[in-house]
């Protein structure tokens, strides 16, 4: 086992990196820029080193510093957590060439998985459903829209090396096709420094479920159940829970089965998550896999008792899954939902002081969260500030537990969305479980 890990984030996943790293024995190592000196990763972690000025190319993206932090302090492993280089094949790589250990997949898998066209061709071959579309990447206008006519309107423009929604334009005819293709270009390009784009078939009103997968270096992979993350904004995710309400025992097994082939197939060693697109008739589909560890894992841990970052960070360090497929039973009910500080209506980042605070409390609550009363919101970073997760017997408890705890959640001085996930809570439609991604566009909430 490592003897200390450094941290390269902040926020609620460095705090919950540093109580895995306590409880295995593990010393740790944050780093911080000059505006987080005050955060409590920084407070919590056995040692800390400054990397540089507010803005993330400066500091939490710095590489430099990093790796120097690393060698500084004498860390034998990095833990990227979610966000910043967590996705960055050449970080990983350079990690390897210095003798650090990346607690993540190897560069390899990354890089495979994290480019979405090499991905679709790896599923293809693995035989895990995927939406009609193109294997290779469209070069032009013309070519686009031959394909678009040949798999049928509407259809879905990516970008290759994309997520989080940018360079994502859905078409549903061939007279708004050319400007799409440009657009979702640009937008490549600019995020990721890639143009290239594919087209797929557009799947109408999905749930978006993802399998949570976790292999060893031992050729060993299991999956961990699934979560339902289809309600969510312009492509970010606002809540999550496992089980998803749709997914029967059958289709469970069918979709984690191949989750576990899409993961065996690029020698997938660490924490990750293959995520699907499930239609009205219940069918799969392949979307992207996330090599990292995820804002809603709490939810996966809740139902089956599994620590995944510990589990990620044995992995790592060489040792062997302390679990079989058949030891994993998923038991009860968790929800999960973001505390942004952000406008509950507008949302536009909100930030600021806090002027009071008080988390909930009670049977199945759990708060991942960085900040405390008289903290400063930084107007640096992500607006994500906590993650309020419950767990009970079934949906309907689960539900109003949240709703309780919600209630009991005080957050003062700026603005928050737990207004909003109170309304969706009380939502007769979220309730019954009639949703999909589309949801929060159509719905007008009560």
């Amino acid at each position: 086992m490592f003897h200390k890990i450094l941290i390269a984030n902040r926020g609620e996943i460095a705090l919950r990196i540093i109580r895995a790293c306590k409880e295995l024995g593990i010393r740790t190592v944050a780093v911080y820029s000059t505006a987080d000196c005050d955060s409590l990763h920084v407070k919590l972690a056995d040692e800390s080193v400054c990397i540089g000025p507010p803005p993330s190319l400066q500091s939490y993206l710095n590489v430099n510093a990093l790796i120097s932090a690393a060698e500084l302090t004498d860390a034998e492993a990095i833990h990227p957590g979610y966000g910043f280089l967590a996705e960055n094949t050449a970080f990983a790589e350079i990690c390897e060439n210095c003798g650090i250990t990346f607690i993540g997949p190897t560069s390899e898998s990354m890089r495979l998985m994290g480019d979405k066209i090499s991905a679709r061709q790896a599923m293809i071959k693995e035989g895990v459903p995927i939406l009609p579309g193109t294997k290779d990447g469209v070069r032009d206008v013309n070519e686009a829209i031959s394909v678009a006519k040949k798999i049928g309107f509407p259809v879905i423009i990516k970008a290759s090396a994309g997520g989080g929604g940018r360079g994502m334009k859905i078409v549903h005819s061939p007279a708004t096709l050319p400007n799409a293709f440009a657009t979702a270009r640009a937008e490549a390009q600019a995020g990721f420094g890639n143009p290239e784009v594919y087209i797929e078939k557009y799947c109408q009103q999905p749930r978006h479920v993802e399998i949570q997968v976790i292999g060893d270096k031992h050729g060993t992979v299991i999956h961990l159940g699934e979560r339902d993350c289809s309600i969510q904004r312009r492509h970010q995710k606002l809540i999550e829970e496992s089980p998803c309400t749709v997914i029967t025992p059958e289709l469970r097994k069918e979709m984690g089965d191949a989750a576990v082939r899409a993961a065996a197939a690029v020698g997938y060693n660490s924490a990750g998550t293959v995520e699907f697109l499930v239609d009205r008739d219940n069918n799969f589909y392949f979307m992207e896999m996330n090599t990292r560890i995820q804002v809603e894992h709490p939810v996966t841990e809740m139902v089956t008792g599994v620590d995944i970052v510990r589990e990620q960070i044995r992995s790592a360090a060489g040792l062997k899954l302390r679990y079989k497929q058949s030891d994993i039973k998923i038991k009860g009910h968790a929800i999960e939902c973001r505390i942004n500080a952000e406008d509950p209506v507008k949302f536009t980042p909100c930030p600021g002081k806090i002027t009071s605070y008080h988390t909930p409390g009670g049977l199945g609550v759990r708060v991942d969260s960085f900040v405390y009363d008289q903290y400063v919101v930084l107007p640096h970073y992500d607006s994500l500030i906590a993650k309020l997760i419950v767990h009970a017997e079934n949906r309907d408890d689960a539900i109003r537990r949240m709703s309780r705890a919600l209630d009991e959640y005080i957050i003062e001085g700026i603005k928050t969305t737990i207004p909003f996930h109170k309304r969706i809570m009380a939502n007769k439609e979220f309730i019954e479980g009639n949703f999909d991604t589309g949801f929060l566009e159509r719905m007008v909430l009560e």
